[in-house]
């Protein structure tokens, strides 16, 4: 019962930061004011690598969080069974 409230709040911090992630603008403004303050060609790239990079996190946070619900979910039938 404790992983599951442990779980839940986890799953609300995630969403919680995702909103405010979104709620700043995320990457793309970031990217837009880069462009208009600094001409660097290096410093883009990095930019531009590091939100590539933050995407596939994203993506993998979301399919690690989908297959620990399928386990839940399983576990829980399991028990109820």
């Amino acid at each position: 019962m404790m992983e599951a409230i442990t779980l839940l709040i986890a799953v609300v911090a995630l969403i919680l930061s995702i909103l405010a992630y979104q709620r700043t603008g995320g990457a793309p403004d970031f990217k837009r004011i880069l462009e208009s303050r600094t001409s660097s060609v290096d410093l883009k790239k990095q930019v531009e690598s590091l939100v590539s990079m933050t995407d596939a996190l994203r993506e993998k946070t979301a399919d690690a969080l989908d297959r620990i619900e399928k386990a839940i979910r399983k576990t829980e039938k399991d028990e109820s069974s």
